[in-house]
């Protein structure tokens, strides 16, 4: 009985002595944590202390933990961002070869040739340039190509009004015979045979279906000229295509002169400017059927638009984003000329319609660049009255600041960024920056995860090969108008002459081998480069061109490129 009350003392005492013990823990615990809490520095001490991780460059795993900060200027020390190294050795040439007939040599009589153009001013000077082609393959007369006046544009502008049609018919005097209008026939005017001829139509296939027509019937003519004439011709077609778009296909000396006056402008501004064709705007991102984070509102604003194309199937936003089919975002757009080593202080011409979300969507890049211009705000609007109400006469003047800008950059690979990467290419290859959106999708999902200096690394790797470079596409590799190989000739002499001189003085290098724009420091393989981009152009052809015709079906368009009006159009491009 003793044992036993000696045994439940024991455990009385013990059941009182824990928690004494936890008591004392306690107290003991929460003193140490006061301590070392008025010892530790405060949370923007903290702040500072990460910023410095990456300033420093010390721990790594600490680095990951620091906030994605763009610097405010860029080191591009040894690299031109403004100009192409190799630019130099190639020149546009166009000039026909001697087994290239005059017009007087081959043309019939009694041919007359018709073309009604279609969509935007873009897209309408694609087909006004294969007309003359197309009346070279048939010996025919052609008649001055009649504007799209009755689509979305509604533009009331005939062709003289947009362009100098002296000169279109003069320059071109030796190659093919071009008329104002249909002569009369027997004194009375008479109705062409009207037709329509496939998509990217081959030399053989206007010979086979619109000759039989014009020997029967005289005069033809073609309805809904874009993009029917293939892109590989014969060599002397080819450069009869770039006679007339870079030589005679001239807008009015009106659009010259204010075009010219909103350039001074952006130079006055400084030395050199960008010119940024957006393409953000609310039918572009309805048709690409891409999200961009605005919730239930986007959606449903977006999705409303695009229920007026019928045809159009619902896609998975994030593989599309994933494949490069979504536009970049204003300040995407903004941290890839960043990263490519533009800085803050450069001043950029914005060419776009409708804005989606407007200065919402904007704030982000002018955040990224303050100096953020466009025609409406470097003119005043009783300069720019005699061209409001024309799209057409609107889109010819950001066509002319775009082309004439030391660095032009295309949010998409539509028709005015075709027209104008073309251009540059064949006047000197003028920096022109298309976004890798494949590659650099990844990269801006991912930018919090990295520091500034690896971001930058790969923006400049993946946009290798996406800079207007020569030679960066295959000759024959996507549309003629974007990529005129067969008009773009070396000078052999003097690239020959500036790798001896490389080799004399050591430096081990080619000119065939200088990093894209000065400013890309790492380099891929050929191969995988333009495999990737001409996946991409396909793709594009066949996708982002036929947006550009059929988006103002349901007028919802404020691009500058429109297309055709009927409904079955629309069916036959998307089948395409």
């Amino acid at each position: 009985m003793a044992i036993q009350r000696r045994r439940r003392s024991y455990h009385t005492r013990f059941r009182l002595l824990i928690p004494a013990i936890a008591l004392i823990s306690g107290l003991i615990l929460l003193s140490v944590l006061l301590f070392f809490s008025f010892l530790a520095p405060s949370p923007s001490h903290n702040r500072h202390l990460h910023r410095s991780l990456i300033d420093t460059r010390g721990d790594v795993d600490a680095r990951k933990l620091v906030e994605f900060r763009v610097p405010d200027y860029v080191n591009v020390s040894g690299r031109n961002i403004w100009r192409s190294k190799m630019s130099e050795f190639y020149y546009g040439c166009s000039t026909a070869s001697d087994k290239f007939a005059k017009a007087d040599v081959v043309t019939r009589t009694n041919r007359y040739l018709l073309i009604a153009t279609s969509g935007g001013l873009n897209q309408q000077r694609t087909g006004i340039t294969d007309a003359v082609v197309a009346a070279r393959i048939l010996n025919a007369t052609l008649v001055v190509p009649t504007l799209d006046q009755k689509s979305f544009w509604k533009d009331s502008s005939n062709f003289s009004q947009i362009f100098n049609v002296d000169r279109f018919i003069s320059h071109l005097a030796k190659d093919v015979k071009i008329i104002r209008e249909l002569p009369k026939r027997r004194g009375r005017t008479w109705a062409p045979y009207t037709m329509r001829v496939p998509r990217k139509c081959s030399d053989r296939c206007y010979i086979s279906r619109v000759l039989p027509n014009i020997l029967k019937k005289r005069a033809v003519r073609l309805t809904k000229f874009d993009y029917r004439l293939a892109n590989k011709l014969d060599s002397d077609l080819q450069k009869l295509r770039c006679r007339v778009n870079y030589h005679a296909l001239h807008f009015t000396d009106p659009i010259i002169e204010m075009g010219k006056q909103l350039v001074n402008r952006m130079r006055m501004k400084g030395k050199h400017y960008i010119a940024l064709h957006l393409r953000f705007e609310p039918d572009m991102l309805a048709f690409s059927g891409c999200y961009y984070g605005g919730g239930d509102k986007e959606r449903k604003e977006l999705g409303k638009i695009r229920r007026r194309w019928k045809t159009l199937h619902n896609i998975n936003p994030d593989k599309g984003r994933r494949q490069g089919k979504c536009p970049l975002t204003p300040e995407e757009v903004g941290l890839m000329l960043r990263a490519l080593g533009y800085d803050k202080d450069v001043h950029i011409y914005v060419a776009s319609g409708e804005v989606y979300r407007g200065e919402e969507s904007l704030a982000p890049l002018k955040a990224l660049f303050p100096n953020c211009y466009s025609k409406d705000t470097i003119a005043s609007e009783r300069e720019l009255e005699p061209f409001a109400g024309f799209s057409s006469r609107m889109a010819a003047l950001d066509y002319i600041v775009c082309d004439e800008s030391n660095v032009f950059v295309t949010n998409n690979n539509g028709n005015m960024a075709k027209m104008l990467a073309g251009r540059r290419r064949y006047f000197g290859h003028k920096p022109t920056i298309r976004p890798n959106a494949k590659k650099l999708s990844r990269l801006f999902m991912n930018r919090n995860n990295m520091t500034w200096d690896e971001f930058s690394f790969e923006v400049r790797k993946h946009q290798q090969g996406f800079m207007g470079e020569p030679k960066e596409v295959r000759p024959g590799r996507g549309q003629f108008h974007e990529n005129p190989s067969a008009c773009i000739c070396e000078d052999s002499v003097a690239k020959a002459k500036a790798e001896l001189k490389l080799g004399i003085f050591g430096t081990g290098n080619s000119t065939t081998n200088m990093h894209v724009s000065g400013s890309v420091d790492v380099q891929n393989h050929p191969s995988e480069q333009e495999q990737e981009w001409s996946d991409q152009e396909e793709e594009e052809d066949d996708d982002m061109s036929d947006f550009q015709t059929i988006s103002q079906l349901n007028g919802t368009s404020s691009d500058y490129d429109g297309g055709s009006s009927e409904e079955p159009e629309l069916e036959e491009l998307l089948s395409d």
